[in-house]
C-alpha cells in the first residue's frame, strides 16, 4: 500500500502522460515501466553508468537540497537525471544524451522494488523537485575529473 508520498508522486509523474489515468491504471496492473513523454514536465539527463553514480555521489556530498529522480537502466548500464526542462540547452559528451521535447522515456512505476531492468536510484517524492542543469553540469564535471582520474590509476 502505497502512503500520501507514493500517491503524489505517481500523481506527479503520470501527469507526464498522454492519458494520466490510463499510465496509473497501466502501473496498477503491473506494468514494468510505461512512455511517458520528456520536454513537458521534465528533462532526462541519461549518462554512462559510472559517470552518473560518481555524479550523484557529488551531489549527495555537496549537501545539495534540491534535488530530483535518479532512474538506473540496469541492462544499458545508464543513469538518467531528472532535470528542469531545457529546451535550449546543450549536452556534449561521451555518451552523455540529454531527452528533451519530442522524446519520450520509459518509467516505471514510482513505488517499484529493486530488482528490476529499470530501478530507481531516487524514486520522485511528489513534490515536483528536479535537478537543476547548473547544478547537474558542475556535478558531471567533478565526477568526469574522478572518473578519468579512477581510469588512469587502473590502468597502471
Amino acid at each position: 500500500m502505497q502512503g500520501t508520498m507514493g500517491k503524489q508522486a505517481v500523481e506527479w509523474l503520470a501527469a507526464a502522460a498522454t492519458d494520466p489515468r490510463s499510465c496509473k491504471r497501466q502501473w496498477d496492473q503491473g506494468a514494468d515501466a510505461v512512455l511517458l513523454e520528456a520536454g513537458r514536465l521534465w528533462d532526462v539527463l541519461s549518462v554512462p553508468e559510472q559517470l552518473g553514480l560518481s555524479a550523484l555521489a557529488h551531489l549527495r556530498r555537496a549537501r545539495r537540497r534540491a534535488s530530483g529522480p535518479v532512474l538506473v537502466n540496469c541492462g544499458a548500464r545508464r543513469v538518467g537525471f531528472f532535470l528542469r526542462p531545457d529546451p535550449a540547452g546543450e549536452w556534449i559528451g561521451p555518451g552523455v544524451r540529454h531527452v528533451g521535447r519530442g522524446s519520450w522515456v520509459a518509467v516505471p512505476p514510482p513505488h517499484r522494488c529493486a530488482g528490476w531492468r529499470l530501478e530507481w536510484l531516487l524514486p520522485p517524492d511528489g513534490t515536483g523537485a528536479l535537478y537543476d542543469p547548473g547544478v547537474m553540469e558542475l556535478a558531471l564535471r567533478e565526477a568526469d575529473g574522478a572518473c578519468a582520474a579512477l581510469a588512469r590509476v587502473s590502468r597502471s
